[in-house]
């Protein structure tokens, strides 16, 4: 495969998976701005969430060719897609967490600081929200990748473009 063919591959991987994180933080931020709206609070994260889906696509799509050895390859795929999720969570929650004290590391004197008073501050429950919708995409996103890699290329598109009248009766 040539250079060019391999750069047009890995720009396609990573922008259907960065429509694809999008689409699940589009969904976050329109939750967040819907239940702050009742208290009238104003939210608007959408720039950072797209930046977010586009880093985070770049950073699964960067992992997925990483072994994660022999005995979880001798595993049900469930296995695997079970151990990627974790691990990708809590590679998302350390993020967050990092950034929040980066954030924060003025207004508490330090980063170390600003990290611990993150635990005792109502910014951890948007750090645990976001982490938890994210886990579903990550989740979702996982186990389309066995799917897909279980049907062969273009498969799991034929599996959800194709009518479904065949070997099913009609109703």
């Amino acid at each position: 495969m040539s250079v060019q063919k391999k750069l047009m591959h890995e720009i396609k991987a990573v922008g259907v998976a960065a429509i694809y994180f999008c689409c699940w933080l589009a969904a976050l931020i329109v939750i967040k701005e819907l239940v702050l709206a009742e208290y009238e609070i104003k939210f608007s994260g959408l720039s950072k969430a797209l930046i977010g889906a586009v880093v985070l696509s770049k950073v699964v799509i960067v992992l997925e060719h990483v072994p994660l050895g022999a005995w979880v390859r001798a595993r049900p795929a469930w296995v695997e897609v079970m151990l990627r999720t974790a691990l990708y969570a809590f590679g998302v929650f350390v993020v967050l967490l990092l950034e929040k004290a980066f954030e924060g590391r003025h207004e508490y004197g330090g980063f170390v600081s600003s990290l611990r008073a993150l635990f005792q501050h109502t910014d951890i429950y948007h750090v645990y929200t976001n982490v938890i919708v994210i886990s579903g995409a990550l989740l979702v996103y996982n186990a389309l990748d066995v799917v897909r890699s279980y049907l062969g290329e273009g498969g799991l598109l034929r599996l959800f473009l194709t009518p479904r009248t065949q070997g099913r009766e009609q109703t």
